[in-house]
C-alpha cells in the first residue's frame, strides 16, 4: 500500500524560495560548534523529545529503524556514566590510543576527563539495535544509525542546545549504565545543554567548498 507524497513539502515551492531556505539553513548549521563545557542550567525535555523525533524520521535499511535514543536526566546515573567512560578513556589515552591519533586530536584539547557527561543536564546515548529476542534482523544498521545521529544533531542546535558526539572506546558499559539488553549496542553518547558562560571551543576551520563539492 502507498500514500501520496506530501507535495505541500516537495516540488510546489519556487526556485527563489528553495535556494533561500537551503541557505538559511546552512548558515545556520555552520554556526553550530561542538560544546565541551556545558552550564548546568536545566533544559526544556520536550525540547529532547521532539529532536528524538525528528531523528526517528531519518531512512533506514528496510525501514527497519534500528536505533534507540536512552535520555538520561538522572544527577546519579549521569555521575555513574562519566565515572565508567573516564575508566575507559584513561586507559585509552594511556595505553591504546596511537601516537598519531594523540597528535590529530591535539588542536581539540581533550584528555580522558570527560565532566560535561556530569555537568550537562542531559546525556542522550544512541544504541544500535541488532536482531535479539523481540527484534528482527536489521539491514545498514551503522549507516541508518549515523543519519538518525545527523538529524538529531541538527535538530538540537536548530532549537538552540549544543550538544557533543562522545565516543568512549570501548563503549559496552553503557548496556548495564543505561539497562539496555545486549543486542543493543552503544553508538554514540552526546551530553546537551546551553554552553557555560565562559565556554570556549577549538579556532578551527571548515574546508572550503571547493574541496568537498564535487560537480560532474
Amino acid at each position: 500500500m502507498s500514500i501520496s507524497a506530501d507535495r505541500t513539502r516537495i516540488g510546489t515551492r519556487t526556485t527563489a524560495d528553495m535556494i533561500e531556505t537551503a541557505r538559511d539553513f546552512a548558515d545556520l548549521m555552520a554556526t553550530r560548534r561542538s560544546i565541551r563545557h556545558f552550564s548546568p542550567e536545566p533544559v526544556p525535555l520536550a525540547v529532547i523529545e521532539e529532536a528524538v523525533r525528528a531523528a526517528a524520521t531519518a531512512p533506514s535499511g528496510a525501514n527497519l529503524q534500528p536505533w534507540r535514543f536512552v535520555v538520561v536526566t538522572d544527577p546519579d546515573r549521569r555521575r555513574r556514566l562519566r565515572e565508567a567512560a573516564e575508566a575507559e578513556e584513561r586507559e585509552f589515552y594511556a595505553r591504546r590510543a596511537s601516537p598519531e591519533w594523540l597528535a590529530a586530536i591535539a588542536p581539540m584539547a581533550t584528555d580522558w576527563r570527560k565532566p560535561f557527561l556530569e555537568v550537562a543536564p542531559v546525556v542522550i546515548v544512541v544504541f544500535e539495535v541488532h536482531q535479539g529476542p523481540n527484534s528482527p534482523k536489521p539491514y545498514y544498521v551503522k549507516e541508518s544509525v549515523g543519519i538518525a545521529v545527523g538529524l538529531l544533531i541538527s535538530a538540537l542546535h536548530h532549537a538552540g542546545l549544543a550538544t557533543l558526539t562522545h565516543t568512549p572506546s570501548p563503549m559496552r558499559f553503557l548496556n548495564e549504565v543505561c539497562e539496555r539488553p545486549a543486542e543493543e549496542r552503544p553508538y554514540v553518547v552526546m551530553p546537551v545543554g546551553y554552553p557555560a558562560i565562559d565556554a570556549t571551543v577549538p579556532d578551527l576551520t571548515r574546508k572550503p567548498m571547493s574541496e568537498v563539492l564535487i560537480r560532474r
